[in-house]
């Protein structure tokens, strides 16, 4: 039950890397998906990729509150994020 849980999250966390570039989001919710993203990462020890693939997310986030990111990367850590929430129900 808590695998699915932690993918729903990361799954929500993955639309909204997708498409926020072009809204602007509140922080609360950035910093909340952030250290979300880095306290899960913290769990593997960032010794599979799925640590790594949190690591990130919750880096892009939290950097997302001070700086413009580039919407490719935005992209491409929202899919990550979308794909491992959706093997999470699996």
């Amino acid at each position: 039950m808590l695998v699915k849980i932690l993918g729903t999250i990361d799954f929500i966390g993955g639309l909204i890397l997708m498409f926020s570039p072009g809204f602007i989001l509140p922080s609360f919710i950035l910093i909340f998906f952030g250290a979300f993203h880095l306290i899960k990462s913290a769990f593997g020890f960032l010794k599979n990729p799925a640590s790594w693939m949190d690591f990130s997310a919750g880096i892009v986030f939290i950097l997302s509150i001070f700086f413009h990111i580039p919407m490719i990367i935005c992209i491409i850590v929202g899919l990550l994020l979308i794909q491992k929430g959706i093997f999470s129900f699996l």
